[in-house]
């Protein structure tokens, strides 16, 4: 038999037949295992909906047994009064059911009913008629002295206004009074949907249901007040006490999982169920089953006929690889090797190439370090030439203002030394800006350098203030950061307007930060207009015709203290412009 022939048989013996039987195996396995985890899941989620139903319910079993001992109640009830006013007074003065609905969330209201002719309904406090005698739950309750959880619909109260529903599950119990020989009924009414909140998280169908068959609380609130046959199941879940049954709910195959609660002090039970189709279980573990056997089942047969390729071409592949060995051996940097493969050979393959491609890098890179090498040397002396010739220019324009400053001044013209003194001082600071950082009293002497200026310039036209605290004037920030605020007042607030601009400079401490406002009461910035700049001051990209030099400040601060301390502007059309900033400074540098 042929090598190619064992490695097949030998493949389909070994690895195919065994293969698909233990995916078989697997399949049906995770199924099962699903649907146990579904189901220990449900019983688990049971279990915790009876603890926090019974939790909830011990505030209205307690708020009863309060009730049930009120001497207050017991006088208020059975009182005769002898006419409305009296009534009247004594409904203003008892306060205590309104004090447990106003105290516990739980309780939504809290009913009296009891046989008293002289009482006048007032939704709380409530006579017995003979109507109300006939209902369901009177009839219950008198017949014994527990308490009893039971849903109790509109449809089965004697009122129908708004105020008067019911439509939830509520305690009911007796409250017998031997001195007046008369017994009242008590209703105490629990929050809809604090009961429903319970169930909203669960996974599956939960429903809470009492003893008579009425569905008190649901993961689905509209199922709230209609009985079991209303969920269409094959089984009779109210006779059923506790257990785990397959059957079908609305024609699907389910599991239900049912158990009861009898919460403290109760006559009466209620039942916990929780319902899942096996379908929406199992069509995950089925799909997942399918598409690992045909992922399976075709890898398998890629891996047969790879099989039989590998036996043909192995040996060629090898011998190819080190004739292409034998060529670098002899100083053929050029050979590539082409043989394809994720295996042992085409690893071999791809690292040779890899070998072959750093031989001729290292060799290029020897010779670009030493083009380098001389393209930089050249570089350094032409950038020491250019510096020595920028210092001449700086000194020589310094000089030429000083002599000018001091012929002015000789001559009499004070304000115009004053100027050309300013301008000095301004342009010294500018060419200083190289600078990662300066404090901020020379910040300040740049920007009133450059009002005076202006203010020459514009004579009464413009009119500034500049308000700084000296504490302020060792805090460092970086050059250049205030005075192109100061300028874009000075230039936008003049332009198109008449008269006087005033533009303020305010630097002050505000709590651990350091407060700069600029403003001035210009022309304004139109609304639409006002957007666009706040849009190109934080773009990444800078742009054709955009506020370069509101960008730039802007795109520093955010860079050296974080985007909550870039400009704010606020302007509004014809009532000037404000744009301001913040600084934080480290609480114990401020003095």
């Amino acid at each position: 038999m042929k090598f190619k022939n064992k490695l097949i048989i030998f493949y389909i013996v070994v690895v195919m037949i065994p293969v698909l039987i233990v995916g078989i195996i697997l399949t049906s396995y995770f199924r099962q295992v699903a649907l146990e985890r579904a189901k220990e899941q449900a019983i688990n989620n049971v279990e915790k909906v009876k603890t926090q139903l019974a939790s909830k319910l011990r505030v209205p079993t307690d708020i009863s047994d309060l009730l049930y001992f009120s001497d207050e109640l017991e006088v208020l009830a059975n009182t005769k009064y002898s006419n409305i006013l009296e009534l009247t007074q004594a409904y203003r003065g008892a306060t205590i059911f309104q004090e447990f609905i106003l105290q516990y969330r739980e309780i939504s209201n809290i009913r009296f009913y009891i046989e008293n002719e002289t009482l006048v309904d007032n939704m709380s406090l409530i006579p017995l008629t003979e109507d109300l005698e006939t209902r369901y739950w009177y009839k219950k309750v008198m017949e014994s002295s527990g308490i009893y959880w039971m849903y109790i619909s509109d449809n089965e109260n004697f009122l129908t206004s708004e105020r008067a529903s019911i439509n939830k599950l509520s305690l009911v119990r007796q409250v017998p009074y031997p001195e007046y020989g008369t017994t009242g009924i008590l209703m105490v009414q629990v929050v809809q949907n604090e009961l429903n909140g319970m169930l909203v998280q669960e996974p599956f169908e939960t429903i809470v249901m009492d003893e008579w068959g009425t569905i008190v609380a649901a993961k689905n609130p509209e199922l709230v007040g209609s009985t079991e046959e209303d969920i269409d199941s094959d089984i009779d879940l109210q006779n059923q006490t506790k257990g785990v049954i397959r059957t079908n709910v609305k024609g699907a195959a389910s599991y239900v999982i049912i158990d009861e609660m009898k919460p403290a002090g109760s006559a009466s039970k209620l039942k916990v169920i929780s319902i899942f189709e096996t379908g929406s279980i199992l069509d995950d573990a089925n799909k997942v089953g399918t598409l690992g056997l045909l992922i399976i089942s075709g890898v398998l047969l890629v891996a047969l006929v790879m099989v039989y390729i590998i036996s043909l071409l192995t040996t060629n592949r090898l011998l190819r690889l080190s004739r292409q060995l034998n060529q670098v051996a002899l100083g053929n940097l050029k050979v590539v090797s082409h043989i394809d493969g994720t295996d042992e050979i085409g690893q071999l393959s791809r690292q040779f190439n890899y070998m072959v491609r750093s031989i001729n890098q290292l060799i290029e890179q020897v010779v670009e370090s030493n083009e380098r090498n001389n393209k930089l040397e050249i570089a350094q002396r032409e950038i020491k030439l250019k510096m020595m010739a920028s210092q001449i220019h700086p000194h020589f324009l310094f000089n030429a203002l000083e002599s000018i400053r001091m012929n002015a001044h000789l001559k009499g013209e004070k304000e115009i030394a004053n100027i050309v003194r300013q301008l000095g001082k301004l342009m010294r600071k500018n060419l200083e800006v190289g600078r990662e950082r300066a404090p901020m009293k020379e910040e300040i002497e740049m920007i009133r350098s450059y009002l005076e200026i202006q203010k020459f310039r514009y004579e009464d036209r413009l009119m500034y203030e500049v308000n700084f605290d000296p504490r302020a004037a060792d805090v460092l920030l970086p050059p250049l950061i205030i005075q192109p605020l100061v300028e874009n007042s000075v230039v936008h607030g003049l332009e198109n307007k008449e008269g006087t601009v005033h533009v303020k400079v305010d630097i002050a401490y505000v709590g651990n930060t350091l407060q700069i406002v600029v403003s001035d009461d210009g022309i304004g910035i139109r609304k639409q207009r006002l957007a666009e700049i706040l849009e190109l001051i934080n773009k990444p990209e800078e742009e054709p015709q955009s506020r370069i030099g509101l960008r730039n400040v802007h795109q520093r601060l955010v860079m050296y203290y974080g985007a909550e301390h870039g400009l704010i502007i606020e302007s509004r059309d014809g009532h000037g412009t404000t744009i301001s900033f913040s600084i934080p400074v480290d609480s114990d540098f401020i003095p």
